[in-house]
């Protein structure tokens, strides 16, 4: 009995084998892809609504220290003139602006409360369904 020769073929992938690979791949990202990018706007909603919370408890620690709230979010960052009692700062530069890189428009005296504090989403303008929705200190 003689032994068979072994045939070592070309090592690849034939055109169809790539092209399955890349209809797969197509098929994957079609189905993974929009469901990150929805994500994407709710977690940017999440996170200004926290930064919010975060933003409010800041102003609270500076109007214990000082007396009375701060005239801007920036009197958080770095001691106004007239804050003698300063103990900042009471917040990161990164906090006062929002996920869609605007700052947080801040109003004293607040229409809502003694202080507001709100974010207009990603169309930086008042009212808005979806990532556009205002997010505020007072609901």
């Amino acid at each position: 009995m003689s032994a068979r020769p072994r045939h070592v073929s070309g090592a690849g992938f034939s055109l169809i084998e790539l092209l399955v690979v890349l209809v797969i791949l197509g098929l994957i990202a079609g189905l993974v892809v929009p469901n990150i990018i929805g994500r994407t706007e709710a977690a940017k909603f999440k996170a200004a609504k926290a930064a919010i919370v975060s933003l409010s408890s800041a102003v609270d620690g500076y109007y214990l220290d000082v007396g009375s709230p701060p005239d801007n979010l920036d009197d958080l960052i770095s001691q106004p003139g007239n804050a003698p009692n300063w103990r900042g700062p009471y917040a990161k530069q990164s906090l006062i602006t929002d996920p869609w890189g605007n700052p947080y428009e801040y109003r004293f005296p607040g229409e809502h409360g003694e202080y507001d504090i709100i974010s207009y989403g990603a169309d930086r303008s008042p009212g808005g369904d979806g990532k556009n929705t205002d997010i505020n200190s007072w609901e």
